[in-house]
């Protein structure tokens, strides 16, 4: 596993089964921001809108938002995630990370609403926004902590 110390830019994402939220983060500022929304089939992406992204941003490691529930037990999304994740470690060899994304999507609707734009979710989906604090979840916890 890459030690986070030798981490610039990462790549997150927050899994979902119609919607893959995706955000980039760098270590320097342990901040990120949200890049776009991958549409999915039954939980799998365009793999080589994937790709494409892998390509562009060249991540050190990546991190896919693990669904617990409140009390810390794995969801019925948990194992889907991690297959994302291991299919994602497995088609890009970068290290990939999980990260517990519980309260992700509700504070970034709470921020959604923070910024004036309390139009409809489906209208402005927010799981780009969740991926990118979920990565800055990650990287509060392993970098700056």
């Amino acid at each position: 596993m890459t030690s986070p110390n030798a981490l610039r830019l990462l790549l997150g994402f927050d899994y979902g089964t119609k919607q893959i939220g995706v955000a980039v983060g760098q270590v320097i500022t342990g901040q990120a921001r949200e890049l776009c929304i991958l549409k999915a089939q039954n939980g799998v992406p365009d793999w080589q809108k994937v790709e494409a992204l892998v390509r562009e941003w060249q991540p050190d490691a990546i991190v896919v938002g693990l669904p617990l529930n409140m009390d810390g037990s794995p969801s019925d999304m948990s194992e889907r995630a991690q297959k994302f994740a291991r299919r994602l470690h497995g088609r890009f060899n970068l290290p990939v990370h999980t990260h517990d994304e519980r309260l992700t999507t509700y504070a970034a609707k709470g921020e959604r609403l923070q910024q004036g734009q309390n139009s409809g979710y489906r209208e402005r989906p927010v799981d780009a926004l969740a991926a990118a604090l979920l990565l800055e979840g990650w990287l509060q916890e392993h970098i700056s902590g």
